[in-house]
């Protein structure tokens, strides 16, 4: 049977389930998601609006495949039917800047039954700086700031802002195949810095952007006009030089920018709160079991990050909530009457 028509059947059956159901009973809505880790995330969203008239199934998009990934959501399994009983809830990536310029990226930002993440991905949204010294203390148990996260993705932000405007031009013009967003993120790496000292990496940072920004300049001598159409462009879209950090590839982020920086700031608080377990003990035993205590408490980066819903004070989750607030109002409501 083909795909389209699965999926026909599928919305189908699901609206005619609801249909058929006691008026007492709970509307049952399916949100079809991309990765298992998407499942978390998009739980914490729709969790909200669940109350005794309706629920939402956070899943991915079959049961008999193993296929994942946006183009699954969108095209194989869902394709044109999505409908008020079956949503698709997928990453950003670069759909929302794109602004309608491919047919996903129309997909994406035009259907009442489509939500992305306005960020790049879920994993930026995990990475909101506002929220990783919380991630730092769920991990160590130590409260004590000793790097301002925020101050550095901001000044990360503002010293790649200007190269991720030739970015998202190279894939609006459809000239990403001579400057690719692997191209992008070799030169958006910070690479190691101290923690009590992070501005060196920042100026090499600036250093390596102003490099290949010259490059493209020399590449590319009549972009000026629409580089800087670009570039108020995806500010209108809510795109700002301090947190471009939440546009990048949510992987690139996550791994080689995030990760390498809390594992630094982490391991010295681990220190700072095992040298004080060492001064404070009255004596070996007890200083055993303090430390013992301790280590079984602390928890692992990556999963304490994959696990962090700080975002939620984050305008991206605000705009998610405000497109969701959206459907209730015309797109389900309309289908109940």
């Amino acid at each position: 049977m083909p795909n389209r028509l699965k999926d026909n059947l599928n919305n189908s059956y699901f609206e005619a389930a609801n249909r058929l159901t006691s008026k007492k009973a709970r509307r049952r809505i399916v949100a079809y998601v991309e990765s298992y880790d998407d499942i978390y995330f998009w739980r914490t969203v729709l969790s909200r609006y669940e109350d005794e008239t309706r629920y939402f199934e956070v899943m991915l998009p079959s049961h008999k495949k193993l296929e994942r990934g946006k183009k699954s959501v969108l095209m194989n399994f869902i394709g044109d039917q999505i409908g008020p009983d079956m949503i698709a809830c997928v990453d950003a990536d670069y759909d929302y800047l794109l602004q309608g310029a491919t047919s996903q990226s129309s997909k994406v930002i035009n259907s009442p039954y489509v939500f992305h993440t306005y960020a790049y991905a879920i994993e930026n949204m995990q990475c909101y700086a506002p929220s990783l010294h919380d991630v730092c203390v769920a991990i160590t148990l130590n409260d004590h700031r000793i790097f301002d996260f925020i101050d550095y993705l901001h000044q990360f932000s503002e010293a790649i802002f200007p190269l991720f405007i030739w970015s998202v031009w190279a894939y609006r013009t459809g000239l990403h195949n001579k400057f690719s967003m692997s191209d992008f993120n070799r030169v958006a790496d910070p690479g190691g810095f101290n923690v009590f000292d992070p501005e060196p990496s920042i100026i090499h940072l600036r250093r390596k952007v102003g490099t290949k920004i010259h490059q493209l300049q020399q590449q590319f001598p009549d972009a000026k006009e629409e580089y800087q159409k670009t570039k108020e462009s995806i500010k209108a879209l809510g795109v700002t030089p301090q947190d471009t950090y939440l546009y990048i590839q949510g992987h690139h982020l996550f791994d080689i920018v995030v990760v390498p920086i809390l594992n630094k700031v982490c391991n010295r608080l681990r220190q700072e709160r095992e040298d004080e377990i060492y001064r404070m003990a009255r004596h070996h035993i007890q200083r055993r079991n303090e430390l013992s205590c301790y280590e079984h408490s602390l928890q692992d980066i990556r999963q304490a990050l994959k696990k962090n819903t700080g975002y939620m004070l984050s305008m991206q989750y605000q705009r998610i909530q405000q497109d969701i607030e959206k459907y209730f109002k015309t797109a389900l409501t309309s289908s109940e009457t």
